[in-house]
């Protein structure tokens, strides 16, 4: 597994369609919910008759977390959900990436939000593992 400042990521040695499948049951699997699934791939077809490559951003939710996160922190909706992309990249690779909770979240001055932020972070970690 690759790391970022912001997330980590790791490529597979499988299609582009198989890793979302395989992502979305390892989300499952770890407790997370997809509350949202933007293809960006359509999007940008659509608003600007332009060709990209596969690329989607799954917004998953981990509800006993956010909803302690939130109990602690009124305005950490604004952090949230915790997006998971699957894309490929320019060298034809499947690529599925995470953001790291403890990375985005540790601007917030909360003892509590951080414990939630590395839980979500171990559990995301263990998503990508699982792809």
């Amino acid at each position: 597994m690759e790391n970022t400042n912001y997330g980590f990521w790791k490529s597979v040695d499988y299609g582009f369609e198989e890793a979302i499948g395989k992502t979305e049951a390892a989300l499952k699997e770890e407790g997370f919910g997809v509350l949202a699934d933007l293809d960006f791939k359509a999007t940008l077809k659509k608003k600007l008759d332009v060709d990209f490559k596969p690329y989607r951003v799954l917004a998953a939710c981990n509800p006993p977390n956010a909803y302690k996160a939130l109990q602690a922190e009124e305005q950490l909706g604004l952090l949230l959900p915790c997006n998971v992309i699957v894309y490929v990249n320019d060298d034809g690779q499947t690529i599925v990436a995470a953001i790291d909770p403890s990375a985005s979240m540790g601007m917030v001055d909360n003892e509590i939000v951080r414990e939630v932020a590395k839980d979500i972070e171990t559990k995301l970690r263990k998503v990508i593992d699982a792809v």
